[in-house]
Formats: structure tokens, sequence, C-alpha cells
């Protein structure tokens, strides 16, 4: 049983960094997975963007685009507390969680979302660069 619960290494109990890391942990409770984990990749005349969020239903998330901002939302709701059993450690969150990007380069009208094994996939088209036509003025 105890070996579900995650190992702590401590090499050097002396490290005058390591009272800082244990301070700053403990402040911020040192939830890295607050958030989510996003890969953006240009594919030249798009851009994929593929957002980790496993566990969660579709209808969980939330895709919102105002003002050249496009913001990816997920809600994970606690279970109920009768129907909770006696943890030993808990690990996963709960809450709300948001990630917000700048796609002020992007033709927002053709966004595409798909979900798939736990990964949201956008896919969003660049914007044509439109060149203003060139003519010929006459001198008089």
């Amino acid at each position: 049983m105890f070996e579900l619960i995650p190992f702590t290494r401590h090499v050097n109990v002396y490290d005058p960094f390591r009272a800082f890391d244990e301070m700053q942990r403990s402040f911020f409770n040192d939830n890295t997975t607050l958030s989510f984990r996003t890969d953006v990749i240009d594919t030249g005349d798009a851009y994929k963007l593929e957002a980790e969020l496993p566990g969660f239903k579709k209808e969980d998330i939330s895709i919102d685009v105002e003002n050249d901002c496009l913001t990816i939302s997920v809600e994970r709701k606690v279970e109920d507390e009768d129907k909770r059993p006696n943890f030993v450690k808990r690990e996963r969150v709960y809450g709300s969680f948001s990630r917000s990007f700048d796609v002020s380069g992007i033709d927002v009208e053709k966004i595409e979302a798909a979900y798939n094994d736990g990964i949201l996939t956008l896919t969003m088209p660049k914007k044509v660069e439109v060149k203003p036509a060139s003519r010929k003025l006459e001198i008089k």
C-alpha cells in the first residue's frame, strides 16, 4: 500500500536552497497541476494546439474566443462526501482550470476542435495576409 505514496529523496539535509524550496512549496501548495499542459505546433498554414485533459468528459470542457484571446476552461467536481473512501493520500486536484492563448494571427471563424483519449486538439488556421494590389500612378 505505501508504494503508492510518492517517494521524496532528501540528498543533502544542509542544502541552503532546500529551505527556500520547502517554503515555496508550502506557500504555493506546489500544485503544478492547477493548470494543464499544452503543445503548440506550427504546421505551416495553421497551428495545432494539443492540451492534456485526461479524465475529463467533453461536456466539462469550454472553449471561448473573445478579443483575440482563446480560453480553454475545464472543471472537475469533488465527489459526494458520503461516497468518498478513506484516503491515505490524495493528490488529484479538483476545481476549475483554465489557460488563455493569444489568437490575433488566427482565423478564429475556422478553428476546429476535437477531443480524443484525453487530448483536446485545436486546429487553428493562420490568417491569410491580404496584400494590397499595386497600381501604377501617372504623373501629370
